[in-house]
């Protein structure tokens, strides 16, 4: 035998390591009598002792709900169809650890008919965390920590889904931090930063339900909210809102008054929204908010499209109606 060749059990050891050291494992399953079979690394992925009996629907109860249903959707598709797949399904250990896990799966037919169904499972959990904060990084604002003008955007690029299939109305609405310049240059521009803080955690605790709540950029935040309660309690919630955006901040023992201006417009839902016209209608309520004077709440509406192209017309560089 050459020097170079393996013999199996050398082969077999060195096999076993590297699935190991890639958090791999194979496994196989008996369709006829469902009973498992897995090597040493799917044990360790499910947090189970090596080697210990094993049965199916204890370990697929510990997938999450969704992945087990996608992962038994496959999996009956494999069975009838022969068409392998590979899925990433989110589970728990029987430790209660939360985990990501690569599962492959092919099938065996002898005589015609398929006898089982075999491949691997790989732990992907830090590859999922990687990409997960490669994703935060991209999409979230690094002050407040909300959604970015990117996120804001791609989330009001499908309103119907960012507002789902119960939303009675829906809202989008800009906030505007009142005053932000004249903050920064009395304390500084590490105490505007803190107010922006400030307001963000403020509009993420008083809007907690909202689909989005994002900076958008400079003193501007965004977000979209939806309710059954129609036009009135979605303004009466902005207002609560506002109230709470307008207590002041605390900074090295100097009270700093704060207030933000909010322009909104209103979202029927299940329809097909221009996502850069109605950006711009809250905008443009925003733009009277702001002219109104601070801590001013404006709804866009036909009155607002009226007295604009009236002021327009005539020359005027103020608007406030509503």
């Amino acid at each position: 035998m050459n020097r170079d060749q393996l013999s199996d059990g050398q082969a077999r050891r060195l096999y076993d390591q590297a699935t190991l050291l890639a958090r791999l494992g194979a496994w196989e399953c008996d369709l006829r009598t469902t009973q498992l079979c897995w090597t040493d690394g799917v044990y360790d992925l499910f947090g189970l002792p090596r080697g210990s009996t094993l049965h199916r629907p204890s370990t697929v109860d510990l997938y999450h709900n969704e992945s087990r249903a996608e992962m038994e959707r496959l999996r009956g598709r494999l069975i009838t169809s022969g068409q392998s797949f590979v899925m990433d399904a989110r589970i728990r250990s029987a430790a209660g650890a939360e985990r990501w896990m690569r599962l492959s799966a092919s099938i065996t037919h002898e005589h015609g008919r398929p006898v089982r169904i075999h491949g691997a499972k790989q732990d992907i959990t830090s590859e999922k965390d990687m990409w997960q904060g490669l994703r935060r990084l991209a999409y979230s604002d690094p002050l407040t920590g909300l959604a970015n003008r990117r996120a804001f955007e791609m989330q009001l690029s499908d309103l119907r889904r960012s507002l789902g299939d119960g939303c009675a109305l829906g809202l989008l609405a800009i906030v505007d931090l009142d005053n932000l310049k004249p903050i920064n240059d009395r304390f500084g521009h590490a105490a505007g930063d803190e107010c922006l803080r400030q307001l963000a955690m403020r509009l993420e605790t008083s809007l907690s339900d909202a689909a989005i709540v994002a900076r958008i950029g400079g003193d501007e935040f965004a977000l979209l909210l939806c309710s059954a309660g129609g036009r009135p309690y979605l303004l009466h919630r902005l207002e609560e809102a506002q109230k709470a955006l307008a207590r002041p901040v605390t900074w090295h023992k100097n009270t700093i008054e704060i207030s933000a201006s909010i322009g909104a417009t209103l979202l029927q839902p299940g329809l097909l929204h221009d996502p850069e016209r109605r950006f711009a209608e809250a905008d443009a309520a925003l733009y009277i908010a702001k002219t109104a004077g601070r801590n001013c709440l404006r709804l866009y509406g036909a009155p607002v499209r009226d007295a604009k192209a009236a002021m327009q017309a005539a020359g005027a560089d103020v608007l406030r109606v509503v």
